[in-house]
């Protein structure tokens, strides 16, 4: 991910050995890193159980917020694609007892689809 990417609030996939050495002591056992993304030091991550939001915080950033949504807390979800003249696509997710949905964006050329393919298939 571009730094000029990450200071417009776009989102870009995360490296998976990173993110893999990171989450060791979070995931439970039977659960799997799927995909993740980032924007600047904050994470969206799948697993095959759940969605996990990594909040970074303060200056160094070694104080780290999890917080962890289970797929079947998720009511809806939307992706909006990029088009001719869009920069950037975005996907919002509704949680039950909500009624705002968390939302990211992402690049032009972000894969927003594979994203859209891994909430269908642990939510549906």
């Amino acid at each position: 991910m571009g730094f000029l990417d990450g200071l417009m609030g776009n989102a870009s996939e995360v490296d998976r050995e990173a993110i893999a050495k990171e989450l060791e002591e979070v995931l439970v056992e039977g659960e799997e890193f799927q995909s993740g993304y980032k924007v600047l030091r904050d994470s969206f991550i799948f697993t095959n159980k759940r969605l996990i939001l990594i909040d970074k915080q303060g200056m160094t950033g070694k104080k780290v917020g999890y917080h962890s949504i289970p797929y079947n807390s998720v009511t809806h979800f939307s992706v909006e694609t990029a088009g001719g003249f869009d920069l950037e696509s975005e996907l919002k997710i509704w949680l039950s007892g909500t009624s705002e949905p968390i939302g990211k964006t992402f690049k032009k050329d972000s894969p927003i689809q594979e994203v859209q393919r891994n909430l269908a298939k642990y939510v549906l």
